[in-house]
């Protein structure tokens, strides 16, 4: 199959002109201020291979149970699937989470138990572990491991995956808004590394499709 080699600076440029009113997609550069550039599968296809793959970012926050959650340690050799975003999000949030459920439930029981998925909130004032703990289970599934702290050290984190996000803020409205790209990262179980995105149009039967092989740490 042929690819088509861009960088991630154009990458988060075509997302951002896609993205929903949850937030625009932000920063492009590896966490070293490099480019990273990926490979791009036809349209058709919704993973889009990494030609350099993103090192996994070195997160220790709070899961939904107030313990510390080191992401490195705890997902190490599992593959894994890692998104940021926030409860209060009205849609591409909650529909990326119950997408991607929807698909785990497809998997043997075996590979559900070994994929791993990290929602890392945006809006970490308002969502506190309790609130994660309430939002994951009816958003996505109790299986989904929910992640807050304070909001610099989320932001590092989703910048060294090419992600942007801002602080919240409040809109004219009183509506308090939380902007950040909506690319699902897939690590691979092999190396550690994420090595495939996915943009808010991800249906669950592309993740269907794609997940048995991101398990295995294959190129779906």
């Amino acid at each position: 199959m042929r690819y088509k080699t861009v960088t991630a600076a154009a990458l988060a440029m075509a997302a951002a002109l896609s993205l929903s009113a949850c937030g625009p997609d932000g920063g492009s550069d590896n966490a070293d201020g490099s480019v990273a550039e990926v490979s791009a599968q036809p349209k058709e296809k919704a993973a889009t291979v990494l030609d350099r793959p993103f090192e996994k970012p070195n997160l220790v926050l709070t899961d939904t149970t107030g313990k510390s959650y080191d992401l490195r340690e705890r997902t190490k050799g599992k593959p894994t699937l890692i998104y940021f975003g926030y409860t209060h999000c009205p849609d591409v949030c909650p529909l990326t989470m119950s997408n991607i459920a929807v698909a785990r439930k497809q998997l043997p029981k075996a590979d559900q138990d070994k994929l791993q998925v990290v929602f890392v909130t945006t809006d970490p004032q308002r969502d506190t572990a309790a609130e994660l703990a309430k939002w994951l289970p009816a958003a996505g599934d109790p299986s989904f491991v929910g992640l807050t702290g304070d909001f610099p050290t989320i932001q590092a984190g989703a910048r060294q995956l090419g992600i942007g996000i801002e602080p919240s803020t409040t809109d004219k409205n009183g509506k308090v808004v939380s902007m950040h790209g909506t690319q699902v990262v897939a690590f691979s179980p092999k190396t550690d590394r994420g090595y495939v995105l996915y943009g808010e149009d991800t249906t669950p039967d592309d993740f269907v499709k794609d997940l048995p092989k991101i398990v295995k740490g294959e190129n779906p």
